[in-house]
């Protein structure tokens, strides 16, 4: 090979690279605030006085209003994909905004109604006062629906124009803001379910204004805008299948604790998960921005988007492991969580297992960005039914067994991943064929 050719190669390998990473690495950020929020409200939650069984009725509220929150997940490659012209974004708004308001019927159902709470009672065998803070929960959190969902459409507006740095900086303010709600109230000695209920619901509220304010201020359409003659059929035929695979990854830890709250020492069992699962995300989540990678930048790179997937996964990994098979995560949950006692030993024990999760994610959502990319998002549904179906089988088996712990129900995570990456990824193949 000609030298010069093999230099402007090499340039171009470079060049595409940093810019991969000026715009993957805030993201990484706005990830890292989101879940840091949750961390917060964990360790708010441990310091009540009774702070594991506090855990545990906020990991079922959010089981149920995770499941249909969930539905929101890819709007903002909802948006990137479609809002390509003031018609295109006009639609996809007025879409998002009709979704939101249809999530809304079934939490309305499930908080405000004598079968919604029996529903709810029966799922996680509950009773009571814990009913009452579980269905509590649910009103408080109701109007997210809505205001996540523009939140999210907004978002994949900003990402498009690349306008990440101003994503992540809307995004520590509303873990800053978080923090202060939290403080606030467990100092005031407000209940723990309206201190954290409040702690998500002012922020989002505030973080919807701003972004608002920098759309209006910052965002311009594409320079090759497209005048698609799009309709409400176009957008639903590409939201259905990843909103079903947003709702099976909601749903894969609601199907752990539901089989977990059946065991001997479910209360241990659900909060120890509960912080490890959460805990985990940290290192997880980036994996997921690796997707508006390919929606935004499309499939003009393809070698040189796997060789930045490949490294972000060995930093991501190693990391995660070191902090795994040290006393870092000890001293994390403890002193920083305020976690103590079983659920401290479980969650660690859990925590180790979860070092393999962003490995099967990786492959995942490589096959994910080709999926958005194309418009071919059925095949993603189809792999997450696959997911939650393994999920609840190598769950049942376990429970039956006796051996449902820290350690098997944090594997029961990677079994959906590893099960959906491998169904999304000879989909994939068998399609080209």
């Amino acid at each position: 090979m000609d030298r010069a050719v093999l230099i402007e190669r090499v340039s171009k390998t470079a060049y595409s690279q940093a810019r991969y990473w000026r715009f993957y690495w805030p993201l990484t950020l706005t990830g890292l605030a989101m879940l840091l929020a949750q961390q917060f409200r964990n360790a708010i939650l441990a310091r009540y006085p009774e702070g594991a069984e506090e855990l545990a009725l906020f990991a079922m509220a959010a089981s149920f209003f995770g499941f249909l929150h969930a539905t929101l997940a890819f709007t903002p490659q909802l948006a990137n994909v479609y809002s390509r012209s003031r018609q295109g974004m006009r639609l996809c708004f007025r879409f998002v905004l009709r979704v939101g308001l249809v999530l809304t019927v079934p939490l309305i159902w499930l908080g405000w109604t004598d079968s919604g709470s029996a529903f709810v009672s029966a799922v996680f065998a509950i009773h009571g006062e814990s009913l009452e803070t579980v269905t509590a929960y649910l009103r408080i959190l109701l109007p997210l629906l809505v205001v996540d969902g523009m939140r999210h459409c907004l978002t994949g507006l900003l990402v498009q124009a690349e306008r990440t740095g101003t994503v992540t900086l809307l995004n520590i303010l509303y873990l800053v803001l978080v923090l202060v709600v939290l403080l606030a109230g467990f100092s005031a000695g407000a209940p723990a379910m309206m201190t954290v209920g409040l702690s998500q619901l002012l922020p989002a509220l505030v973080s919807l204004v701003l972004l608002i304010w920098m759309f209006r201020r910052h965002y311009h359409l594409p320079q090759e805008s497209s005048e698609e003659n799009l309709t409400h059929g176009d957008l639903f035929r590409f939201f259905w299948p990843v909103a079903l695979t947003s709702l099976m990854f909601a749903l894969s830890r609601p199907v752990i604790f539901f089989f977990a709250s059946r065991t001997p020492d479910a209360v241990v069992l659900i909060a120890a998960l509960r912080v490890a699962f959460d805990f985990s995300l940290i290192f997880c989540n980036p994996v997921n921005q690796f997707r508006h990678l390919f929606v935004t930048f499309g499939l003009s790179d393809l070698a040189g988007l796997r060789r930045f997937l490949i490294r972000m996964l060995t930093v991501l990994g190693t990391t995660m492991l070191v902090v795994a098979l040290t006393p870092l995560h000890e001293m994390i949950f403890s002193r920083l969580l305020g976690v103590k006692g079983e659920v401290l030993e479980t969650a660690g024990q859990a925590f180790l297992i979860l070092c393999l999760v962003p490995l099967a994610m990786g492959l995942r959502n490589y096959f994910h960005g080709l999926s958005l990319v194309n418009r071919t998002t059925g095949r993603m549904g189809i792999g997450s039914l696959v997911r939650i179906t393994s999920i609840v089988l190598a769950c049942w088996a376990l429970q039956s067994l006796g051996w449902l712990n820290g350690r098997t129900g944090a594997l029961m995570l990677f079994l959906g991943f590893f099960t959906e990456a491998v169904t999304v990824m000879l989909y994939a193949r068998f399609s080209r064929r």
